[in-house]
């Protein structure tokens, strides 16, 4: 099952940049045993993380859904935080320009 309800995640606060950069899009997909309760992405020189940018939604196994970061190609470079619903935190980086999808799994 799809959700499209990330599509307008605000990041506009978190993520400045010029007038000219693009919207970043990825496919996230949860191929791990946990439901994605609460998922933070930040630029590698900021110290927060910010918001969970699910905010109620939940991306339950196996499940997939498109996530946008406004201006996002201004900087290609994320770091990731996943927290699950069993309480397991995952943390990582991805230079997400260069993929169009990142897969959560055990």
């Amino acid at each position: 099952m799809r959700f499209t309800s990330f599509a307008a995640l605000v990041f506009a606060t978190a993520f400045a940049a010029p007038a000219f950069a693009k919207d970043l899009v990825f496919d996230l997909t949860n191929h791990s045993s946990a439901n994605l309760q609460e998922l933070y992405v930040s630029a590698p020189d900021t110290d927060e993380w910010g918001e969970d940018i699910l905010g109620r939604d939940v991306l339950a196994v196996d499940e997939a859904a498109d996530v946008t970061i406004p201006n996002g190609t201004d900087t290609c470079t994320f770091d990731l935080r996943f927290v699950m619903d069993t309480g397991n935190i995952i943390e990582g980086s991805a230079d997400l320009c260069t993929t169009n999808s990142f897969t959560i799994t055990d």
